[in-house]
């Protein structure tokens, strides 16, 4: 079971299972004592799949594709295909880079999005249980857009983090009740696009002025005071359609992994496939590439995919750590629609020599086919 929660809403739902009021008769003979339930055993281990950028582009064969004869759409066929692997995690998370417009639109695309809201009906579907929100995209809708977004996530049962509709909300740990385990999640973005955080709500979206992670630190520390076992973050930068990253994008992940209160970093912006790689013990997957996207010029890296799948098991010192790294390629096929399928033998290879460029799976990384 993954529950979706803020510490202040967890706060709430604990005071209000404290002691019944008294009832009118206080010396009524008690019930028989029976013997209690014996308590379940606390997981040891539960994995996390995550996956790339969400991009709704319009005009184009996924919304053609996904369109109704009602004028609804319904993008449930694009997930279909890997949603064994969303659904199959314990915890599953998504990076919806975009604002949703209002159902039955307008609807935008590049430069500026506002996305069909139906698309986090498939989000929802496929079993994804959380989304990072925060990219260079949060505000192409302004504030409105931006409110909009998380409460047709909410709607969906959808958790998010890296944009916020109140300054309380912004300071708030988002946590994932994974069967049990408290899990953290921050995340940021490098850049709004040049687009000022809407004034008096500056709070509105995280940025990270890479390769300063402070804020992200920050919440993480709030993460963990508020009980979180495992903490990931989740960052959007730096430079589109480049394999490699950028010298801040590793700093700032070095610097994110350094804390002890950051477990995992997951890269989003760039829109192909960047390496994975272990420091120090932990993993950051510098970049998942798209996940949902349709660029205008089709072309290999844009259309390449990588599912991360981690496996965190409690040690003797009580603490968990990744135990086992995967990565399953994918791509993004086209056709009278899209769809996201598992890699062909191709983009298989052609993803393999992204992922280990360094040295990923001499350091454990099992690259996988499903």
């Amino acid at each position: 079971m993954r529950r979706w929660w803020a510490a202040g809403a967890a706060v709430l739902l604990l005071t209000a299972c404290g002691d019944a009021p008294a009832g009118p008769d206080r010396t009524s003979t008690p019930a028989p004592a029976t013997s209690s339930p014996a308590a379940e055993p606390e997981p040891e281990s539960f994995t996390v799949v995550a996956t790339g950028d969400v991009l709704v582009h319009q005009g184009r064969a996924l919304t053609s594709g996904a369109l109704r004869p009602d004028g609804s759409y319904d993008f449930s066929g694009v997930l279909a295909p890997v949603s064994g692997i969303i659904g199959g995690a314990d915890l599953a998370i998504c990076h919806l880079e975009t604002p949703v417009a209002p159902e039955g639109g307008p609807y935008r695309g590049y430069p500026s999005f506002r996305v069909q809201p139906e698309i986090v009906d498939a989000l929802a579907g496929a079993g994804y249980d959380v989304c990072s929100t925060a990219s260079n995209h949060s505000l192409d809708d302004g504030f409105d857009g931006l409110t909009r977004t998380l409460d047709v996530l909410d709607a969906a049962g959808i958790g998010h983090t890296g944009t916020y509709r109140t300054e309380a909300e912004s300071s708030e740990p988002a946590l994932v009740d994974v069967d049990g385990v408290p899990v953290g999640f921050v995340a940021a973005t490098f850049s709004l696009n040049g687009v000022p955080l809407p004034t008096g709500r500056e709070w509105s979206v995280d940025v990270a002025a890479v390769p300063d992670v402070a804020g992200m630190l920050a919440g993480a520390a709030r993460a963990r005071a508020a009980g979180a076992e495992v903490v990931i973050a989740g960052l959007h930068c730096c430079r589109e359609y480049e394999h490699e990253p950028t010298a801040a994008q590793e700093e700032a992940a070095r610097a994110l992994l350094a804390s002890p209160d950051v477990d995992l970093v997951l890269g989003h912006h760039a829109h192909v496939v960047q390496p994975f790689e272990r420091i120090d013990g932990e993993w950051v997957a510098y970049g998942l590439g798209n996940h949902v996207a349709e660029h205008a010029t089709r072309g290999h890296p844009t259309e390449d995919s990588v599912a991360a799948r981690f496996t965190f098991t409690r040690g003797d010192d009580g603490r968990f750590t990744v135990s086992s790294a995967e990565a399953v390629p994918l791509r993004i096929e086209f056709g009278a629609g899209v769809r996201v399928v598992p890699a062909d033998p191709v983009s298989w290879a052609r993803i393999f020599d992204v992922l280990d460029r360094r040295g990923a799976v001499g350091d454990g990384l099992e690259v996988v086919r499903d």
